[in-house]
């Protein structure tokens, strides 16, 4: 369990430490500041969850959704005491830091602060954060190892095959 969880406290560090950083950095440059032809920093107040969903939750979000966050956080906690493979331990533990980093931006700010805006052209993709990418890559390996992993079989007398 204890990689699980220093996996998730080095994750919420960097989450915070980039926000921190990033934010002091933009409001010196006017909330954007355009790096690449395809990448920008900017200043995006995310009221919501992914790409703004719930932001119509009026002022009430912030604490919705970070008591939702609270919980998830608080049943991988629970997943993560019973999970043997390193890589999964991991993979909960990236989602954790990145949950609670984004609850630490609600309960601050009302809202969580998105900076990494990649862009073609006039497209945009929804701007996020070191916490989203956490969350995300958590996630996908989490998919990826429910199947792509081989299960133990259970015979008829409930015994664990290879």
């Amino acid at each position: 369990m204890r990689t699980g969880l220093l996996f998730a406290a080095f994750l919420l560090l960097l989450d915070q430490a980039t926000k921190v950083a990033v934010l002091a950095l933009l409001s010196d440059h006017g909330g954007v500041l355009e790096l690449t032809g395809f990448f920008n920093l900017v200043v995006v107040w995310n009221r919501g969850v992914s790409f703004g969903m719930l932001a119509d939750l009026g002022e009430s979000s912030a604490l919705i959704l970070s008591v939702i966050s609270l919980v998830v956080v608080v049943g991988l906690a629970v997943w993560l005491r019973r999970v043997d493979s390193v890589g999964v331990r991991l993979a909960i533990g990236a989602i954790m830091g990145g949950a609670t980093g984004n609850v630490i931006d609600r309960a601050r700010f009302g809202a969580v602060f998105d900076f990494l805006d990649f862009h073609v052209a006039q497209w945009h993709w929804p701007a996020f954060n070191v916490a989203d990418s956490a969350i995300v890559l958590g996630v996908a390996y989490l998919l990826l190892d429910g199947l792509f992993t081989p299960q133990p079989r259970r015979t008829a007398d409930g015994e664990d095959t290879k």
